[in-house]
């Protein structure tokens, strides 16, 4: 009986401590302001209701009665507009400084914004002095002038827009080739391969006393990569669709528009391909398929390149990917340019010992091919593989690379299959469909030749 009864205590207790935290949820959810970022905020999201949204100032305006500010916190072009009563006005509440808001979401009465939030709570978070600040509120800064500060140009309206287009867009292109049964390979960084054979390389080196002794901390010289092709060749072995999205590494003495030491490379690999005609229908797709969603999911971001940074580039980049016509094929013939063109079956001795020979003497071409953009150049570069081992292994012995590529040899002994792939810039990509003259303000910290690094 007396262990009933602490049976039923026991039930008794945790049923109310139960109660007692289920209303102290209920409780804490009603005081507790829903936490928005400004995408949704703007959007309408839980208008009428008490919210919090943190971001950064970019204008604010005091009058007699009221303070207008406008937040943004880098999750869209738009920033939200803030009202609230001139008693909340504080010295540090300036352009640039970080805030945190708490209010109400009201449908606004102005045209131009469809909601605004009335403050009942404005707390900063973190202080900007305007006078030191780069940055000014009513300038609109060039390209030019922002690089000069890496650290804090993405809090401009140009490079935050950037940085959101190039996030979707290296989301379409990985949407890509999931939906077209490609196999994401995760190639390394530091490799003994010069896979374009140009010896731009950057030498890997381990540092401390205890490998001062050690004349290489691998079997072999290690370099940074300058591509993931040979090992993506590797995996087409096994795999008929493979690819790769990462970071690549040049080290080219030039600080033009055009150079970057680091840069990203999307490359692809195909198995059981003998035409040139499988890979640039895969660029072509590829490329398609990543601006139609940049264009759809970054529109605000993309107009603002086009209107303020590039006017009139909208209308080159939604040309792409309509069929040649008879007059874009004059056009070609004439002057060579304006639109994107395939160029294919280059010479020979210009490409290196992994593209396939044509056989087609007296020109002696390898089957390779190049996608040249409008203001860019060179977008894309591949070819079809050698993949006959007499051949190959001839064009090793006379390059004496023999020794270093034996097991790139064995890739053609054992199960060997036609294959090709490509490579595409990314940066470059972004520079194609926003028209930005120079590299380095396509990527968030450019590394070049001289330049400092954070």
């Amino acid at each position: 009986m007396f262990q009933a009864a602490v049976k039923t205590l026991s039930v008794a207790t945790t049923t109310s401590v139960s109660r007692r935290i289920l209303l102290s949820i209920r409780h804490y959810c009603k005081k507790t302001p829903a936490k928005l970022r400004v995408s949704e905020a703007v959007s309408g999201a839980e208008l009428g209701a008490k919210v919090k949204v943190q971001g950064w100032v970019r204008s604010v305006r005091a009058q007699k009665a009221n303070l207008f500010l406008h937040v943004n916190d880098g999750s869209s072009l738009q920033s939200l507009q803030v009202v609230a009563s001139s008693e909340l006005n504080d010295p540090l509440l300036t352009f640039g400084s970080a805030v945190e808001v708490t209010g109400t979401l009201r449908n606004s009465p102005h045209q131009n914004q469809p909601v605004e939030l009335e403050a009942q709570q404005i707390h900063v978070v973190g202080e900007c002095n305007p006078v030191d600040f780069p940055f000014k509120i009513k300038e609109r800064h060039s390209l030019e002038y922002i690089r000069q500060f890496p650290h804090l140009r993405c809090r401009t309206n140009a490079f935050s827009s950037l940085l959101r287009i190039r996030s979707e867009a290296a989301t379409a292109v990985h949407s890509y080739f999931k939906g077209n049964g490609f196999v994401q390979i995760h190639t390394p960084v530091i490799t003994s391969n010069d896979c374009e054979g140009a010896g731009e390389l950057f030498q890997v080196e381990a540092s401390g006393p205890e490998n001062e002794e050690e004349e290489n901390f691998f079997s072999v010289p290690a370099f940074l990569t300058v591509s993931g092709q040979l090992h993506l060749e590797v995996m087409s072995g096994a795999f008929s669709r493979v690819y790769t999205f990462g970071p690549t590494f040049r080290a080219e003495n030039s600080q033009s528009r055009r150079h970057l030491a680091e840069f990203y490379m999307v490359e692809a690999e195909v198995s059981f391909t003998q035409s040139l005609e499988d890979l640039t229908k895969v660029m072509e797709d590829m490329f398609r398929s990543a601006t139609e969603h940049v264009l759809a999911h970054c529109a605000e971001d993309v107009d603002l390149f086009h209107k303020h940074v590039t006017p009139g580039h909208r209308v080159t980049v939604e040309d792409w990917g309509c069929d040649l016509q008879t007059e874009h094929e004059k056009y070609l013939v004439k002057h060579c340019g304006n639109i994107p063109v395939f160029v294919t079956d280059y010479p020979f001795d210009l490409k290196p010992f992994y593209a396939r020979d044509n056989q087609d003497h007296p020109e002696h071409t390898a089957a390779a091919v190049d996608l040249l953009v409008p203001g860019v150049g060179e977008l894309c570069g591949g070819s079809l593989r050698e993949e006959r081992l007499d051949l190959l292994r001839a064009r090793l012995e006379e390059a004496g690379l023999s020794d270093t590529y034996s097991w790139y040899l064995d890739l053609r002994r054992f199960g060997s299959v036609p294959h090709g792939g490509f490579g595409l810039g990314f940066e470059r990509y972004l520079q194609c469909i926003l028209g930005v003259d120079n590299i380095k303000d396509v990527i968030p910290f450019p590394r070049f030749s001289h330049s400092c690094l954070l």
